[in-house]
């Protein structure tokens, strides 16, 4: 198992659950896990692990740094997937928020990706189904999973059998307000939403930037990744904010241990709450 590092906490406690990935060590890594850090120093771009594992985690544009992949970037993993006859699981929650023309939508943009690749695709960020629970997962033809001797076996059938087995389907309701998001109009309301959110984050971006303040993302995502002030931990940075400003951020240690020294913001809430909340980190001393 590989996973970026900070990554939505998801990916990893559901491995633990299923307890594929050892116990945890004195630093708050697992044992069994693969971590791929995402830093400054790097631009928040993993590195290709030096070792072979079965399964990646990809998220982009990512949850919590809010930045994204390039084609040529993302062609790298496709390429070590192949190499080592891995299987990239790769969340596209938030494409929609996607405003750059040379950022991929998707990880099927990538020739032979469709031979090592899962594809998530969710409702929750783009039409606000959070609560509903629709989502659709791309599982290729193509797509090989290898035994111990090398022998490859349809992943697609698995999927399908494991499906049938376990999940009775969204229910109708939810499915056909699923599909209205399809429709003419719904595609016109969804992309009205998704403008009026990207500009929350760029108010929040220019905002943090002119305090001096160094942050990421909020321009293909709907996150800002900030970096905390001099002398701060995340926990440090989050109940600053809580207690001089009466904001909520997320701490960046929460989703991994290359995310302490940050905290995340959200675009998220009405033009109204943003610019009063800028207004008020304006006001501190940072």
């Amino acid at each position: 198992m590989a996973v970026t590092d900070p990554v939505y906490p998801v990916y990893v406690e559901t491995n633990v659950m299923a307890g594929r990935i050892g116990p945890m060590k004195e630093d708050g890594r697992y044992d069994k896990l693969v971590y791929l850090p995402c830093t400054e120093e790097n631009g928040f771009v993993p590195e290709i692990p030096k070792i072979p594992v079965d399964l990646i985690y990809l998220c982009y544009p990512n949850n919590p740094t809010g930045t994204v992949l390039t084609k040529e970037q993302l062609a790298k993993w496709v390429e070590y997937a192949r190499e080592n006859n891995s299987i990239i699981l790769f969340d596209a929650a938030y494409e929609a928020y996607i405003q750059e023309d040379d950022i991929p939508r998707s990880i099927y943009e990538i020739d032979g990706a469709r031979e090592v690749a899962i594809e998530f695709r969710s409702f929750s960020k783009n039409a606000g189904f959070t609560g509903t629970r629709c989502a659709y997962t791309v599982v290729p033809q193509e797509l090989m999973g290898y035994d111990r001797e090398g022998n490859p076996h349809s992943i697609n059938n698995l999927w399908y059998r494991r499906q049938t087995s376990k999940f009775n389907g969204v229910s109708y309701p939810i499915q056909v307000a699923a599909s209205a998001v399809y429709s003419p109009e719904g595609q016109e309301e969804i992309s009205e939403s998704i403008d009026y959110y990207m500009k929350n984050a760029s108010i929040i971006r220019e905002s943090l930037k002119n305090l001096g303040l160094s942050i990421y993302g909020g321009v293909n995502s709907p996150y800002i990744w900030i970096k905390t002030p001099e002398g701060m931990d995340s926990w440090k940075f989050f109940d600053f904010l809580l207690e001089e400003a009466h904001i909520v951020g997320t701490p960046g240690v929460g989703f991994g241990p290359s995310g302490e020294g940050y905290l995340r913001l959200t675009a998220f809430n009405t033009l109204e709450n943003t610019k009063k909340a800028m207004d008020r980190i304006s006001k501190l001393s940072l």
